[in-house]
């Protein structure tokens, strides 16, 4: 059978509590259990049950001295220990902490930099308007207005006459005046066919085609461009490549 060990020994802690209970005191305590050393054991006493006295008084507290650093070093040894587990719990909150910060702080660099990327592209939706922010630049009242004239126009327009040679001719006419009209006027259009968009382009509309004048920088070339069209939508933006 193994020897126990008494370093850490809890089987007597009832009986210790009891008398440090009745003692109340740390040194009434250990002139307790010294006061048993000397009156019940030889622990003072010369090794070997003889020579001078003083040498056994001086091997007792050789002997205290030794024990007392024995349990100084155990206790010192655990103090570091939970130093340790402590520190090791602080690094790793800080280095989870510090992880955080920087992931939050890329995905803002790229919530940044996605939105640089969107710098300078116009986006127009099926009514003519910028809507590359989410929301139109500006309330088109006057394009409304000019979409209503041309109803009210159309609605009051006489039933179409029977197809004659005659009709044919004069519509012909009618078709060639137009037409030398139109190159001749080279004057602006109406205010309220068109709209202009600060910063970002200049549109016109007449019942026949749509206008759109998009200021670019100087030396700027086709290849620069990124153009897309689609039903609804005119997107115009500048390569990735452009600087």
């Amino acid at each position: 059978m193994s020897r126990p060990d008494y370093t850490n020994d809890d089987r007597f802690d009832g009986l210790f509590l009891q008398i440090a209970h009745q003692t109340q005191g740390i040194e009434p305590l250990l002139d307790t259990l010294f006061s048993f050393l000397r009156r019940k054991s030889d622990f003072f006493s010369p090794p070997g049950g003889g020579g001078d006295i003083e040498t056994g008084s001086e091997a007792a507290i050789a002997k205290v001295n030794e024990v007392v650093k024995k349990h100084a070093d155990i206790y010192l040894a655990g103090k570091r220990k939970e130093e340790e587990e402590r520190l090791k719990k602080l690094r790793l909150k800080q280095k989870r902490e510090a992880e955080a910060k920087k992931k939050q702080a890329a995905a803002a660099a790229a919530a940044e930099k996605s939105k640089e990327g969107n710098d300078g592209v116009i986006e127009m939706g099926e009514d003519g308007f910028d809507i590359s922010s989410g929301e139109p630049a500006s309330t088109p009242a006057a394009a409304k207005a000019a979409a209503a004239a041309v109803s009210e126009s159309n609605a009051d327009d006489p039933p179409a006459a029977p197809k004659t040679e005659q009709n044919e001719n004069d519509g012909k006419d009618d078709d060639k005046q137009e037409e030398e009209e139109e190159e001749e006027d080279n004057s602006p259009p109406p205010i309220g066919n068109g709209g202009t968009i600060d910063g970002k382009y200049v549109w016109t509309q007449t019942l026949q085609e749509l206008t759109i004048n998009v200021p670019l920088p100087e030396n700027t070339r086709g290849r620069d461009l990124n153009v897309i069209i689609s039903k609804k939508h005119l997107k115009i933006g500048f390569a990735k490549t452009k600087q």
